[in-house]
């Protein structure tokens, strides 16, 4: 496993990370003994960040992870556990509770990252007070960093000015091969302000892998039913780049997975891919993205396939 350092702080971070989304109903990994078994992989093959959130599963997914860490014996300071609190939990006396209800579920002391999931767009909470409140859990020892997800450039200024004693670490963000618009300005903010790229959906929910056809899309029933990138007019599109990835495999070796996250590596050196998986062999797969790179013209040919790719997300 190849490790980098989150933000401007000290912590070394594997650069493929664990989201933890999948511990849920949307996902579907409910089954606690199963959750163990892709945690205990990712474990054993040096992955030391896992991205959870509040909202998963409605505190599912924090519980399976505090629950494994005991379960399994791995030592709190071995692991970096990042968690998210939603929009709509930022009144200034929520985030504690929240926070606290958090803690309880992780079975931990302390949150290594904590992120605003999205801006409280409906409840209309002010900036200053809920990153002053995520401030006093840094001084009071609940909390070491903090971070945005999902949050454009202006109002990712907006909350750093709110701070006067900390910063902003890490931007978590959508990024795959498919989707990349966080190129235009969110990642060269991050990599101006010495920030982390937290990639969620790094391989666009399996766009990207060549699994599907465009008949197995029209059956889903979970999440990806009512994602953009799998309906026809930009799946028929996101084929001919799959069948590229799927190339590039064969000649490197490697898995499709493998390939895509890799290319998102090498764009930038800020940027750490969080997939999720749904088994331990997905989590092996996820695993081997690093250790070695894309050569230049391999690189360009993806980036050049992926820039022709005209995606929208008025489908209806």
């Amino acid at each position: 496993m190849e490790y980098t350092i989150l933000g401007s702080t000290d912590l070394k971070v594997s650069r493929i990370g664990l989201g933890a989304w999948q511990f849920s109903n949307t996902w579907g990994v409910t089954d606690y003994e199963k959750a163990k078994e892709i945690l205990a992989k990712a474990f054993e093959l040096g992955i030391n960040l896992v991205d959870t959130a509040m909202i998963y599963g409605r505190g599912m997914s924090e519980q399976f992870i505090g629950k494994a860490l005991k379960d399994l014996g791995v030592k709190r300071d071995d692991v970096v556990i990042s968690t998210k609190i939603p929009g709509e939990f930022l009144a200034y006396n929520d985030v504690f509770k929240a926070v606290d209800r958090s803690l309880k579920r992780l079975q931990t002391d302390y949150i290594d990252l904590l992120q605003v999931h999205w801006p409280p767009c409906w409840h209309n909470h002010p900036t200053c007070e809920y990153m002053k409140a995520l401030e006093r859990l840094v001084v009071l020892g609940k909390v070491d960093y903090i971070g945005l997800s999902d949050f454009p450039v202006e109002l990712a200024e907006a909350a750093r000015y709110c701070l006067s004693r900390i910063d902003i670490e890490v931007l978590q963000i959508r990024y795959n091969l498919v989707e990349r618009q966080a190129e235009k300005e969110l990642i060269p903010y991050a990599e101006e302000n010495d920030m982390s790229i937290l990639a969620w959906s790094p391989l666009a929910k399996g766009a990207v892998l060549g699994k599907y056809t465009l008949e197995d899309i029209e059956k889903f029933q979970d999440v990806r039913s009512n994602d953009p990138l799998f309906k026809k007019e930009n799946y028929e599109q996101i084929i001919e780049l799959a069948n590229l990835v799927k190339q590039m495999a064969e000649k490197y070796e490697k898995t499709p997975a493998q390939i895509a996250l890799n290319w998102l590596i090498g764009y930038s050196d800020v940027i750490i891919p969080i997939p999720g998986a749904k088994n331990p062999q997905q989590v092996e797969d996820n695993a081997g993205a690093v250790g070695w790179r894309l050569n230049y013209d391999d690189w360009r040919l993806l980036d050049e396939a992926s820039k022709k790719l005209r995606i929208t997300y008025v489908t209806w």
